[in-house]
């Protein structure tokens, strides 16, 4: 980590300052990989423009903050977000720094709402990715990608920590997966359900003994699964199965089997008739979130495709789904 770390350092007065500004970060948890590439570039860019001091004036950092053409507002956002930060650590060490305001980026004018499937689509799915056959370029994707869209669905797993799972965090004897370095740098335990446990150990028994630190779904090559071959695989499927897709940023996206996953379990849960506000800190904790901010814009998604949800709960224990509120 520290080498990619010293990567961000190049010749403008403030790039040490972007080093140590990053290892802070690193420090509390944060990955911090895509913003080292915004800073590196932000760095070359105080380069060419022939900065001289260890400050950061507004000209400069407004210039670079500019929407670039065809620059999404949420990118252009991500590079507010990196640079206000770093001009804050600046302030921090009593030196002039030029803080962005939030308001320098473009209005995004859509919110992303996510695709929940139905059951009956999901079952679609799984029986489309059942009898995929190999082929020349991916001679292991029947064997390996009926199981990566079950973890998907079946834990509410993100699809790299799928994809980076080692056979050493397949625990077959407690039947728990170990998800390591996920999101805000947090290690956890998934126990699947028994029948998905079964399902992988007829995966692994394909392979024969294997060492720890191998990945549990190999490509060809022996490395892991490329995320982007996940997706197109996933697209492939829903056209198989006649599942619209309403084009780019608008899904079904391959995040969005998590995102139906939770729903779905809400659901169950409501319909068990239990406490679903007593749930949400079980619910967080198996899908590896940092609070329960996020977990709960799920009970407003399940709310809006199930509004019987909302008289029953809120009858039985109170407002537990707070109105005014959109899922994302």
């Amino acid at each position: 980590m520290a080498n990619e770390t010293r990567q961000v350092a190049g010749h403008s007065p403030v790039a040490a300052l972007m080093e140590q500004f990053v290892l802070e970060k690193q420090a509390c948890g944060y990955r911090y990989q895509e913003s080292i590439l915004m800073l590196r570039r932000f760095d070359a860019f105080l380069c060419e423009q022939g900065l001289d001091k260890c400050e950061l004036p507004r000209a400069l950092s407004w210039q670079w903050l500019a929407k670039q053409p065809h620059e999404s507002a949420t990118t252009q956002l991500c590079r507010i977000s990196v640079i206000r930060q770093f001009a804050m650590y600046m302030c921090r060490l009593g030196l002039r720094a030029d803080v962005p305001d939030r308001a320098l980026g473009t209005k995004r004018t859509t919110m992303f709402t996510p695709r929940i499937l139905t059951h009956a689509e999901i079952r679609q799915l799984f029986d489309a990715v059942d009898h995929l056959k190999p082929t020349a370029r991916a001679p292991l994707r029947h064997l390996v990608m009926p199981e990566v869209l079950r973890l998907l669905y079946g834990c509410g797993f993100r699809v790299n920590e799928v994809l980076r799972l080692r056979v050493g965090d397949v625990d077959f004897g407690h039947g728990v997966l170990t998800v390591r370095a996920a999101k805000f740098a947090k290690d956890r335990l998934v126990p699947p359900a028994l029948p998905l446990v079964q399902r992988l150990q007829r995966y692994a028994a394909e392979f024969g003994p294997r060492p720890d630190d191998a990945f549990f779904f190999m490509s060809p090559r022996g490395g892991a699964w490329c995320g982007s071959s996940v997706y197109w695989l996933f697209r492939e499927l829903l056209l198989r199965c006649r599942i619209s897709h309403g084009g780019r940023g608008r899904g079904p996206r391959i995040h969005d089997l998590r995102h139906t996953f939770a729903v779905h379990t809400l659901l169950r849960w409501y319909r068990e008739g239990a406490d679903l506000d007593a749930k949400l800190p079980v619910l967080a904790t198996y899908l590896g979130h940092a609070s329960l901010d996020g977990t709960q814009e799920y009970l407003h998604l399940t709310a809006e495709l199930f509004p019987e949800v909302v008289v029953r709960a809120n009858s039985t224990f109170g407002e537990v789904i707070p109105r005014g509120r959109s899922a994302s």
